[in-house]
């Protein structure tokens, strides 16, 4: 079983409203509950919100849910979703590490949805386990947490651990969790309540691929393109990218001036010094550590050539990006 029922048979599902939190997780995860109940003519998933004062909590839209519990207020949940998206380390709390340490000694089902993970990961839980969770949050996470499996999946689960993408992967984090319990056809009949074609493996992709988002269709500069991705902390030479290309280094800067309008180590340092300025705004690492995760070999390198891109230092963007 994915989730722990309680005596009468119903799953109920708990979920910790961490401030700026994003909302549509959260109600993408509540929603098919809410759709398998009247689909199943019974009630099959209960849930609550939970926050660590008993007080509304904002969400990143700067709405707020008014049905929130205190935590210390309730019995310790079977299942547990953390919910957090923007700033995560700014928001945790020792009391509540606390807490989710003893409800995971005590056998509750945790979970969390985009970047609860960092409160898990404070909490000691993911240890030797797989995780995922937001994109855009990754790279700092996996930064801060290097001993973490963590994936680009829409959803993972790791015995009593599960962990999504947050945004609509709840949806199929839910419907997957319904298939399993109650079965294929009240899944579907769910899905199809979303105006959903089908159910979204966990193994689809969080991000809209390359030849999409940049509109590319080449297939050798798509090539080289995912292996920049790949190789941000130790980038490869022009001659090594068009060797694995299998193409000269002259076709390959064609196709980048053709295609990009740029070179390919332009391009290259243009893609890990937005890395750069977005482990700045993200993660707690050192200047010095975010060059040497972007690839630079020293921090005088990091410096100048981050001041040349945004025309200010490292250490004045992330100063901006707190006032901001």
């Amino acid at each position: 079983m994915i989730l722990k029922p309680d005596s009468d048979g119903v799953f109920t599902v708990s979920f910790l409203l961490i401030p700026e939190y994003a909302m549509v997780a959260l109600l993408s995860a509540i929603e098919p509950m809410r759709v398998a109940n009247r689909m199943a003519g019974r009630k099959v998933f209960r849930w609550q919100l939970l926050s660590e004062d008993g007080q509304t909590v904002q969400a990143s839209n700067d709405l707020a849910l008014v049905q929130t519990t205190n935590i210390r207020d309730v019995e310790a949940p079977t299942n547990l979703f953390v919910c957090s998206s923007f700033n995560p380390e700014n928001h945790l709390r020792q009391e509540t590490i606390s807490w989710l340490k003893k409800l995971y000694r005590g056998g509750t089902h945790i979970g969390a949805m985009d970047t609860g993970c960092y409160l898990l990961a404070a909490a000691g839980i993911l240890k030797n386990c797989r995780i995922t969770l937001h994109w855009e949050a990754l790279p700092a996470f996996h930064e801060d947490h290097p001993d973490v499996e963590v994936t680009n999946e829409l959803y993972e689960i790791d015995r009593h651990l599960i962990t999504c993408a947050g945004g609509t992967s709840a949806i199929d984090m839910m419907l997957h969790i319904i298939q399993t319990e109650l079965g294929d056809k009240l899944a579907l009949d769910v899905c199809e309540q979303f105006i959903k074609t089908g159910i979204r493996q966990k193994s689809d992709k969080q991000r809209i691929d390359l030849a999409a988002r940049l509109n590319i269709h080449h297939p050798r500069l798509l090539k080289v393109l995912a292996m920049m991705e790949q190789n941000m902390d130790d980038p490869l030479s022009t001659s090594q990218l068009a060797e694995k290309s299998h193409i000269s280094v002259r076709q390959l800067q064609r196709l980048f001036q053709s295609h990009m309008g740029k070179s390919p180590s332009c391009y290259y340092l243009e893609m890990r010094l937005n890395r750069a300025k977005q482990l700045l705004k993200e993660s707690h690492l050192s200047v010095s550590e975010i060059g040497i995760a972007c690839g630079f070999s020293s921090a005088p390198h990091f410096t100048s050539s981050y001041r040349n891109h945004f025309h200010m230092s490292p250490s004045e963007d992330r100063v901006r990006s707190k006032h901001h």
